[in-house]
């Protein structure tokens, strides 16, 4: 079983930075996406931006230009750097793991950490 753990998240004021780590107890070497969604209360969970296996990477148009996802394979850590920040990026982050082995697709979550925003 692959396990995900999040860690940076906390509270922020308005225009400032935070970086989410998500250490991964497997190679992600291995795994074909890593991403970073989020969920704040009363909506839905949503994609915030992911990096494929080659290093492509893909944002939600509300974070572009000021969030920035990396991965670290040696460290077998995905990272989430977060400038600027604003008060509707209030949510519960979730690191998320896509291993496709054999034609099957496994999914893979971390438990998710808070980020506030807030002055």
């Amino acid at each position: 079983q692959v396990e995900l753990v999040e860690s940076g998240g906390g509270l922020v004021q308005p225009g400032g930075s935070l970086r989410l780590s998500c250490a991964v107890s497997e190679s992600i070497a291995n795994m074909n996406n890593m991403g970073w969604y989020r969920q704040a209360p009363g909506k839905q969970r949503e994609l915030v931006a992911e990096i494929t296996s080659s290093g492509s990477t893909n944002y939600a148009d509300s974070v572009r230009g000021r969030f920035t996802i990396s991965r670290d394979n040696a460290k077998n850590t995905v990272y989430l750097q977060m400038n600027r920040l604003k008060a509707e990026d209030t949510a519960v982050y979730y690191c998320s793991a896509i291993w496709m082995f054999h034609g099957r697709r496994f999914d893979y979550w971390g438990q998710g950490t808070q980020v506030t925003v807030s002055s």
